[in-house]
């Protein structure tokens, strides 16, 4: 069968419910011939063009940070709340997929209203707000003023590091005794701001609490199964570990599949710039129980053990981030499989979870959910899942742009 009509199974379908894990599991591991390589091009490409030209028709209007939205209309933030990033992110790769000129201009203009949060110590999503926006802009342009912002960026988030548990805090002020000892599988993404840091400084702090924290979160919140919490909890005086909770998550004992999904991107890029091969075996573990809890159709539930599981709310967000990093792991490790399932998943994603059939939708991607428990966002679009759709699909139709964007070399 090829990818083009498995994906096509949808979750109100049935027959993907139906399916069992070990069905997925073993879809997954099937190798795509030459005539299902060609199809996913297609579809990709198709998907990377129709986020193009919905970009090119709202962003001239956007003046703030989207961060959802609501009856498919964006709904913004000002400040940028913790994704500003990915709305520059988002048209400096529309930027390099299409060489339109008024991306590129209208990526600084978006970015330069960050300008603020990088002194900002009172939060831990610090890479993804400067990575997507201040380093590729750095990166594209040569203007050091990016990069000055990105690295004064890294420095603030540094000041939430917890020598004594070896963790970055990921919520709340620094006066502030709440959540002063909560560490999120998210932060694994902000480590990269960090390890750029240290590259430009030729200061080791930087890469080496990036380590720090990679290494505590390894420890702490991998389970024997390769499944992970969205939290885990600290005494922030002794840095002792307290045990697993979440936020976002059906439970502490749940896998959300957001959080499971920073976990196989961030392992894998904090190997890339250490060479750590633990880090590299974490992120297949955790990679390896997200594929084989996969359903036929290819979008990830929002919580991979939530009760209703796998019949349940779905995330295209997990899965398009999960896609990049597992082109990330196949490249790294030599596995084609992990690069036929980031196909499969970004092939799924494209068919059946874009908003092609809308006349008023702003985003790219739908079938995406920020906060299940909250009831907050349920399947609607969301920003980083728009960046993370354009990341994967440049990815694989031209890699060479992506690092340029976001660097995706190894020590």
């Amino acid at each position: 069968m090829s990818v083009t009509r498995r994906t096509l199974l949808t979750t109100a379908a049935g027959a993907a419910v139906a399916a069992s894990a070990s069905t997925s599991t073993a879809a997954s591991a099937a190798s795509l011939d030459a005539s299902d390589q060609a199809s996913v091009t297609r579809t990709l490409r198709q998907a990377a063009d129709y986020a193009v030209a919905k970009l090119r028709a709202v962003a001239p209007g956007v003046t703030a940070f989207p961060v959802g939205t609501k009856f498919e209309k964006w709904t913004y933030s000002q400040n940028g709340d913790w994704v500003g990033g990915f709305w520059p992110g988002q048209l400096w790769l529309a930027y390099l997929h299409s060489g339109d000129e008024q991306f590129k201009t209208l990526a600084l203009a978006s970015a330069d209203k960050l300008a603020p949060r990088q002194f900002d110590t009172g939060t831990h999503d610090l890479g993804f707000l400067f990575y997507p926006s201040w380093v590729t802009a750095w990166r594209l342009t040569g203007d050091d003023k990016w990069k000055a912002g990105a690295v004064q960026a890294a420095a603030s988030l540094v000041k939430r590091y917890n020598p004594a548990g070896k963790f970055l805090r990921a919520w709340g002020a620094l006066t502030d005794p709440k959540d002063a000892g909560r560490v999120i599988m998210d932060t694994m993404m902000n480590l990269d701001l960090l390890a750029f840091a240290g590259r430009q400084t030729g200061d080791p702090q930087y890469l080496e609490i990036a380590v720090a924290h990679a290494k505590t979160a390894q420890k702490n919140f991998v389970r024997p199964d390769g499944s992970t919490p969205h939290v885990f909890d600290f005494d922030p005086v002794t840095g002792a570990p307290i045990g697993p909770n979440t936020v976002q998550g059906y439970s502490p004992a749940s896998c959300w599949s957001r959080g499971q999904a920073w976990g196989v991107y961030g392992f894998t890029t904090i190997h890339r710039r250490t060479g750590d091969q633990e880090f590299l075996t974490t992120a297949r573990r955790l990679a390896d129980f997200a594929l084989s809890h996969l359903t036929a159709d290819h979008v990830p539930v929002w919580d991979y053990l939530a009760p209703q599981a796998p019949n349940d709310v779905k995330d295209a967000s997990a899965g398009v981030i999960m896609a990049c990093g597992l082109l990330d792991l196949a490249e790294i490790t030599h596995r084609p499989q992990y690069r036929d399932s980031a196909l499969r998943i970004l092939s799924a994603v494209s068919q059946t979870c874009l908003t092609t059939k809308s006349t008023r939708a702003e985003a790219s991607v739908a079938r995406c959910t920020r906060n299940r428990p909250a009831e907050d966002g349920i399947e609607v679009s969301l920003p980083y899942a728009d960046y993370y759709l354009l990341e994967g699909i440049l990815r694989v139709l031209d890699r060479r742009k992506v690092d340029r964007a976001v660097d995706l070399s190894s020590v």
